[in-house]
């Protein structure tokens, strides 16, 4: 506010409280009011505190932020009290202009959650001041605020949020004034005509509380209403150009796998498409590392089958290329037979060998006699020692299990084998499609019902 602005406003105050005291422009009614009356010492000021009875009527709703986390409306405040000194006799209200509120006691009434507020003055500032016979006083102020909301946005857009305004005493605790509600749940009006661009208004009502702070309890009035997010935007924004990207990807699994091109530039295509969709629904949320929303949850999702389309074809060409027909899958199995039969062959002989070198040790060799005739030697116990007859069998044993491994480790290699590669773009044709709905089907059922 400008120096020039200032001076203009305090002449035009001064002017206002010299004409007050002249009486010039006061009638006389307002004139025998304003005698003796101090505007800085609240009604029943020595007889308990003063009731204030409060009404709101929400003109509209301009915003509502999710980067910010607020919202702005733009307010009808009144205010109801009786102030036993300003009774007088007759049975007509007096409405006076709002200049003369600045002659009388106000509450000290502030909205809590405020970041942003001011009073609208075109033409003139827009305060009402009525005063009746029995000496109740009604202030009604037009406002328009930028109110903080905490939102919970883990399931956005399929998100409900609940916003409130608060009303509370700035300076008078409880002992001096004391808030309530005019009329209750009606005490709100307007918001069954309000009509919000991706909201609805599911449910709205108030109650009283007290603030508590250091110096002392407050009172408090407080409005809940309830916001639930209008889907349908959505689903035509994101939902649905993210499916039809996932199964644009699963064209390639039509397409021939000698067509590198074609499926190459399907697969890189629906990955920068489905990466720049990420990015755009991410442009109006806060970038908070504490929210994990819904809707990331199934971009994600989206991500990933089309990325699992493109590695799907990369496997399949791999597999081309080392067994390009069947015919070479066939002449494999064949060759993995061949080499199962040989080590057969070969157990089989390590077998009989070992077998027959076992009975030369254990045949006793033929000694000469005493009239020179070969005869049987007695037994000498070197002839049964153990290492000589257990060698044999060890490497029997050794052999086996060696065998035993590698023809283990040839099954694992034959399962793990594709033999014919064009069967993984069939059976692509099937698992894709039925994962893609079932996944579909747990998401949608966890964020709508649960």
């Amino acid at each position: 506010m400008s120096v020039y602005t200032r001076r203009h406003r305090f002449l035009e105050n001064s002017l206002l409280s010299a004409e007050v005291k002249d009486g010039e422009i006061l009638p006389p009614t307002i004139k025998k009011l304003m005698e003796g009356y101090n505007k800085y010492l609240r009604p029943f000021f020595d007889n308990g505190p003063v009731t204030v009875g409060m009404s709101l009527d929400i003109a509209s709703i301009d915003t509502i932020s999710e980067i910010n986390m607020d919202y702005t409306a733009t307010i009808f405040l009144r205010q109801r009290w009786t102030d036993e000194r300003l009774v007088f006799d007759g049975n007509k209200s007096l409405s006076l202009d709002g200049r003369l509120v600045e002659l009388l006691w106000v509450p000290d009434t502030f909205i809590v959650d405020s970041k942003k507020s001011f009073l609208h003055d075109i033409t003139v500032e827009n305060r009402l001041i009525r005063i009746f016979p029995n000496g109740t006083v009604l202030y009604a102020l037009r406002i328009t605020t930028t109110v903080a909301c905490n939102m919970d946005l883990t399931k956005y857009p399929m998100d409900k949020q609940t916003c409130t305004l608060q009303l509370e005493s700035w300076g008078y605790n409880i002992n001096d004034v004391m808030f309530y509600w005019a009329r209750g749940n009606d005490s709100v009006s307007g918001l069954d005509t309000l009509r919000l661009a991706q909201y609805t208004i599911e449910d709205h009502y108030t109650s009283e509380s007290e603030a508590v702070y250091e110096t002392g309890n407050y009172p408090k009035l407080i409005f809940h209403f309830e916001l639930k997010r209008s889907i349908l935007y959505f689903i035509l924004e994101t939902y649905v150009p993210s499916s039809l990207l996932v199964v644009l990807s699963w064209v390639s699994f039509w397409i021939s796998q000698s067509s590198v091109p074609a499926r190459i530039c399907i697969g890189v295509t629906t990955v920068l498409t489905m990466t720049t969709l990420m990015m755009g629904a991410r442009t109006s949320l806060p970038n908070a590392n504490c929210f994990i929303k819904a809707i990331d949850v199934y971009l994600g999702i989206c991500f990933s089958f089309i990325f699992g389309a493109l590695i799907e074809y990369a496997v399949a060409h791999f597999c081309t290329l080392h067994h390009p027909d069947c015919n070479n899958a066939l002449m494999y199995g064949h060759h993995m037979q061949e080499c199962e039969e040989e080590m057969n062959g070969i157990v089989t002989t390590i077998a009989s060998n070992s077998l027959r070198l076992k009975r030369r040790k254990e045949s006793p060799a033929p000694t000469p006699t005493a009239g020179g005739e070969p005869g049987l030697a007695p037994s000498s116990p070197t002839a049964s020692e153990p290492k000589t007859a257990e060698a044999p069998a060890e490497l029997f044993s050794r052999c086996a299990k060696n065998i035993s491994v590698l023809r283990k480790i040839l099954r694992s290699i034959n399962c793990c084998h594709v033999e014919n590669p064009h069967y993984i773009d069939n059976y692509s044709r099937l698992t894709f499609p039925l994962s893609f709905v079932i996944v579909n089907l747990l998401y949608w059922t966890y964020y709508l019902y649960f």
